[in-house]
């Protein structure tokens, strides 16, 4: 039996004025959601960064007493911050019944070149994961950047200084304690000026 193509559950959420892109793969299926929103798995700590590093509370983006984020609480957050969200496909096959990259077969990649320019303040694009990174390395020819770290993105907008970076993947399939990855997206919103500069 074939394995069916998904299309991509969500609508870019591309809030105005928004400075970074956060870019996974593709949303894991609707039985592993919590909420209706980007990295929607109980169990991814994406969330949970951005709370531990934007509020000093790991637990910010959880409602009390359930197993699932706030989605109005999410929303308005990323939407003060300049936070936007999407994939790096629309379009899917899932060749295990799982939520693994590894087990992706990209059916169609997302027009990323016409997503930026809907993003006109954009600085800093970021991959949360090795197939949203390969996918953006294909399209655009650019270096990879280190674990944490950047590089320029000028095939996308020559000369504008748009940034890639690659950040470690928040699942926690991927062997890296919360600290320590939320250690890497502080200096990312460090560089954007998002947060503080924290003292040495």
């Amino acid at each position: 039996m074939p394995v069916p193509v998904e299309r991509h559950p969500f609508a870019p959420f591309l809030p105005e004025g928004a400075k970074v892109l956060f870019l996974g793969s593709f949303p894991p299926q609707p039985k592993r959601w919590c909420m209706d929103f980007y990295y929607p798995n109980w169990i991814n700590d994406f969330w949970r960064v951005c709370g531990l590093l934007f509020f000093g509370d790991r637990h910010h983006f959880e409602v009390p007493g359930e197993k699932r984020f706030d989605k109005e609480r999410i929303v308005a957050f990323c939407r003060e911050k300049g936070i936007a969200l999407y994939d790096t496909a629309t379009a899917v096959r899932r060749l295990k019944d799982n939520a693994s990259d590894k087990f992706l077969e990209v059916v169609e990649a997302t027009d990323l070149a016409t997503l930026f320019a809907r993003l006109p303040r954009l600085a800093a694009v970021v991959t949360t994961g090795q197939k949203a990174t390969e996918v953006l390395l294909e399209r655009f020819g650019c270096a990879e950047p280190p674990m944490g770290g950047s590089v320029p993105l000028d095939g996308a907008q020559p000369g504008c200084g748009l940034r890639f970076y690659r950040m470690p993947s928040t699942s926690r399939a991927y062997p890296l304690a919360l600290e320590k990855k939320a250690a890497c997206y502080r200096r990312l919103f460090e560089a954007l000026e998002m947060l503080p500069l924290q003292p040495l």
